[in-house]
């Protein structure tokens, strides 16, 4: 059987842990192929909110399993705390959790280095989440790196101090960094490097699986997949706008790496849009609003990073951005989310080209810092509540002229409209 993918189509936050968790019903295994605990996926689920860091968002369904691959980095602490928490709701993740034993792990040293290295950026720094993400996919690359399956080797404690060592060196001599003056987490180095290792011992409790034989397996056994992506295709690492981005690969062709499965066994490509734009940290951003119209939206969508706590910024959606995500992801099916957002607005705008230097371009440009003036069609507004709609027959005339809008652009259709955050608020076509 095929392996389907669900990822964003623009900064992230685009809303993919509520929509995973509705498709989970439908699968055996959700499978997250990359990213680490930067990203956050928050599901609403009967009134009660959740949010994940690198756990899949089928974890609360009781027949699916979740696999974290092989192209995920893991931070112990933050995986057992995230573990303990949805244990307090009952929910049972050592029988429907799996892990790869090539998944690196995230050290201690990492978050120091995260901070040093974000710290000598100054103005020019990306908006790192600091969770050591950059510096321990820097390491797997430089194939220095721990992975989760070192942890049961009789040498594990040699290896980490060797790199330790290594990355204190780096951090005290050359980046000049204070260590004993930066708190991870709220605790001393010494402190969170304890609760590190407490981690470590937990995590050999778990299911610890060679992920790409037992994914190849079951699907071999007519198994259903959906692999879960973390973060936007707008900060890939490749195509992202470089260097404001991401430290994976966060598009479709990412799948075959993160869970090591071939380019013929991937089916349907789900990619999701928000109906409009946000992003987190720095990096050009066309269609910004910088007024009250962005505060307003960042207000009624609640855009605040479910990770780090940050206002997101917020703009009018980008056709120029998310045509070329559509094109790098060769997506099958679009699902458009917090539609209810816009309800309260009486014109709504969508950026359909870019101006740079007086010339009109409907490609996403290499010099993303060049001086981007967005050209703008503009649509009336719905201007009505969409949260208790159960069908796509009911949405009001302007959202659908709206959506279909974007199907013509990007000649795909839209197979999910989401109309609120709980997971009833889902209109599936």
């Amino acid at each position: 059987m095929n392996i389907d993918i669900l990822l964003g189509l623009q900064w992230g936050d685009e809303g993919k842990g509520k929509v995973v968790d509705v498709l989970s019903q439908k699968y055996n295994i959700i499978a997250r192929f990359q990213g680490g605990p930067n990203a956050g996926h928050t599901l609403e689920i009967e009134g009660s909110k959740h949010i994940l860091h690198t756990i899949p968002s089928g974890i609360f369904r009781k027949n699916t399993l979740n696999i974290i691959g092989n192209g995920v980095i893991i931070d112990p602490v933050i995986l057992m705390d995230e573990i303990q928490s949805l244990n307090d709701k009952s929910v049972n993740v050592a029988e429907n959790l799996l892990i790869s034993k090539k998944a690196h792990l995230i050290l201690p040293t990492h978050r120091l280095l995260d901070a040093a290295y974000e710290s000598l950026k100054g103005k020019s720094k990306i908006g790192s989440t600091l969770k050591g993400i950059g510096p321990a996919y820097t390491d797997k690359t430089a194939r220095n790196g721990l992975r989760i399956g070192d942890i049961l080797q009789p040498d594990f404690q040699n290896k980490y101090t060797l790199l330790k060592e290594n990355h204190l060196r780096l951090i005290t001599e050359f980046l000049k960094f204070p260590i004993n003056n930066y708190l991870i987490n709220g605790l001393t180095f010494d402190d969170y490097e304890k609760k590190w290792f407490e981690a470590i011992h937990q995590i050999k409790s778990l299911q610890l699986i060679d992920s790409e034989y037992f994914i190849n397996q079951q699907s071999a056994q007519n198994k259903s997949v959906l692999a879960e992506g973390a973060q936007g295709t707008m900060l890939d690492v490749d195509f992202g706008a470089y260097p404001f981005v991401t430290s994976s690969s966060t598009i479709s062709s990412g799948v075959c790496t993160g869970l090591g499965i071939s380019p013929n066994k991937i089916g349907k490509i789900y990619g999701i849009v928000k109906a409009y734009c946000t992003r987190v940290g720095s990096g050009p951003f066309p269609t910004e609003l910088e007024d009250e119209t962005g505060e307003i939206l960042r207000t009624i969508g609640k855009e605040f990073g479910s990770t780090t706590g940050r206002p997101r910024r917020c703009g009018w959606l980008d056709l120029v951005a998310l045509k070329y995500a559509v094109m790098l992801n060769g997506v099958t099916h679009l699902i458009l989310t917090k539609a209810d957002v816009l309800s309260s607005f009486d014109e709504i705008k969508v950026c359909t080209a870019y101006k740079i230097n007086n010339q009109i371009t409907e490609q996403v440009p290499f010099d993303t810092s060049a001086t981007i003036e967005p050209v703008y069609t503009a649509f009336k507004g719905w201007n009505c509540d969409l949260t208790q709609l159960t069908s796509f027959d009911q949405l009001p005339a302007e959202l659908t002229d709206y959506i279909h809008f974007i199907e013509s652009e990007l000649n795909i259709p839209f197979a999910i409209v989401s109309v609120g955050p709980d997971r009833k608020q889902t209109l599936v076509k």
